[in-house]
């Protein structure tokens, strides 16, 4: 049972990281371009939201797959194999998340306020990385915190796309989720309660967290 769990953890604190690295530039990208691209960026980021888990996946699994037109190039010129692997599993987490990351802080960033503040800044010779730091972090500061735990949150509780990109091999694949299905397809139903019981306690700390994090905004 500690292998699941240790996943998990390993999955959730990997996702904040690509979260901090990738989906946060998206929403500052996004917020301030108005092109087709954009857009185009926009949609793509939505649909882990819209669409069914179980078919991102399959969507997923055919294009990292070993056959696939993006799984073919990685393992070739870089060895990497992200399907069934812990990385695939990580990337499956990242993906759920990514909507509820960039859309709330594109909004965020979007406000007249922080646009105005940014002028300001660029109008006293303040560079432009320097504003994005001093100016547009810390006004959307509460909005990033929550994004980071509605991630995790999904992270941890992620099982369609997990299960098509990860496989669900145990002791390897097998996140806390997916140990539950696991558990209760072998009528383990004391081990499902358990590890359910560790989800719920994982989910009330990040509820505490966010409710914290919410009347501070207020």
């Amino acid at each position: 049972m500690s292998f699941p769990v240790w996943l998990t953890v390993k999955t959730c604190v990997a996702c904040v990281v690509l979260h901090a690295l990738i989906s946060i530039p998206i929403a500052l990208w996004s917020s301030r371009s108005r092109g087709l691209m954009s857009r185009a960026v926009s949609f793509i980021v939505t649909i882990p939201l819209v669409f069914p888990p179980i078919a991102m996946g399959f969507i997923l699994l055919m294009l990292l797959g070993r056959r696939g037109p993006i799984g073919i190039p990685l393992e070739q010129y870089l060895g990497l194999r992200l399907v069934f692997s812990e990385a695939g599993v990580i990337l499956a987490a990242f993906i759920a998340g990514v909507p509820l990351m960039v859309r709330p802080l594109q909004a965020a960033m979007e406000r007249l306020e922080i646009l105005h503040l940014e002028e300001a800044a660029r109008v006293h010779g303040c560079p432009p990385l320097m504003t994005i730091l001093a100016v547009t972090v810390p006004q959307t500061w509460n909005t990033i915190i929550s994004g980071f735990l509605l991630c995790v949150a999904r992270a941890s509780g992620e099982v369609g796309i997990t299960m098509m990109l990860g496989g669900n091999i145990s002791g390897r694949t097998n996140t806390l989720s997916l140990e539950i299905f696991n558990s209760v397809t072998r009528g383990e139903f004391d081990v499902a309660v358990r590890l359910c019981a560790i989800l719920a306690g994982a989910g009330l700390i990040l509820y505490v967290l966010m409710e914290k994090n919410r009347t501070k905004e207020l």
